[in-house]
């Protein structure tokens, strides 16, 4: 069965002038573009396409790539509006439909807006929606501690940024004093699971922590002072953790952990303004 808004693997069953014929099952045809067929299609190769809804609600194939599918969370940015809601660019020809009675707040012409996609169970379309909280999922069964994952930031708070986990699609949070960089509204940034309370609440780290870790970045660290024409590097354990973070990428915490491994295998010293090759 052909699943709407979502990759498909399907068979071209011929060609016309307008594009190629897709096997869409039980006598079911998708109709692909002429944009998209290349010379090395033939009739009964398999493609991977991308199924929507054309202007005229019609089922049609695509070999470009969305931001997102239904199912998923993006943030995306408006193309136009009208008196029945907004259109959303996600990456196709066709954009994607808000109606006004599915926005938080009224969507303006180039804002960005965190939308989940869906279809519509009463007209069969592909819609999205800015009211996300519903969408949001309780099951954190999935998540392990330091496991890699993509967020998506959705909420400042005085604690730090709420953001979803993609894939399992639930809520993680990024503490303030854990954040080396800047965040903003609608970030899809790379992060770690630090932690999965009892109650199911996740927190989220964008470092990985652990031994490997520092490990890693003290071979980092040791060819950075190599390659410098003095060997040094005037950061210490006075140095802001902003200062670490704009140099190397990484946390205080790993910069010290780093440096004091460095320093027992005696490859460095440590001065008052910063570390020194041996």
């Amino acid at each position: 069965m052909v699943k709407l808004g979502d990759y498909n693997r399907l068979t071209i069953n011929r060609f016309v002038e307008s594009g190629a014929y897709l096997d869409g099952g039980e006598g079911f045809e998708i109709l692909m573009p002429r944009r998209y067929t290349t010379p090395e299609m033939h009739p009964g190769d398999e493609v991977e396409v991308f199924v929507y809804l054309d202007q005229a609600n019609k089922p049609v194939a695509t070999t470009e790539v969305p931001y997102a599918k239904v199912g998923e969370f993006a943030c995306l940015r408006v193309s136009w509006t009208n008196e029945y809601g907004a259109f959303l660019d996600w990456g196709l020809m066709k954009d994607l439909f808000v109606p006004f009675s599915r926005q938080r707040v009224k969507m303006e012409r180039g804002e960005r807006y965190i939308v989940y996609i869906y279809v519509d169970e009463l007209t069969g379309r592909i819609t999205a929606t800015s009211r996300i909280s519903r969408f949001i999922s309780e099951d954190t069964k999935t998540l392990a501690p330091m496991q890699e994952v993509d967020v998506l930031v959705f909420k400042r708070t005085d604690m730090g940024y709420k953001a979803i986990i993609l894939g399992p699609n639930c809520e993680g949070m990024i503490y303030a004093n854990e954040v080396f960089q800047s965040l903003s509204y609608g970030d899809k940034v790379k992060a770690f699971v630090k932690n999965v309370r009892p109650d199911g609440k996740v927190d989220l780290v964008l470092q990985e922590s652990g031994r490997r870790h520092v490990e890693d970045f003290s071979v980092v660290l040791l060819n950075s002072l190599r390659e410098k024409s003095n060997h040094f590097v005037a950061l210490s354990d006075k140095s802001s953790p902003q200062d670490i973070y704009d140099v190397y990428g990484v946390s205080k915490k790993t910069f010290k952990r780093a440096v004091g491994a460095l320093y027992k295998e005696r490859l460095i010293e440590i001065t008052d303004d910063g570390i020194r090759l041996l």
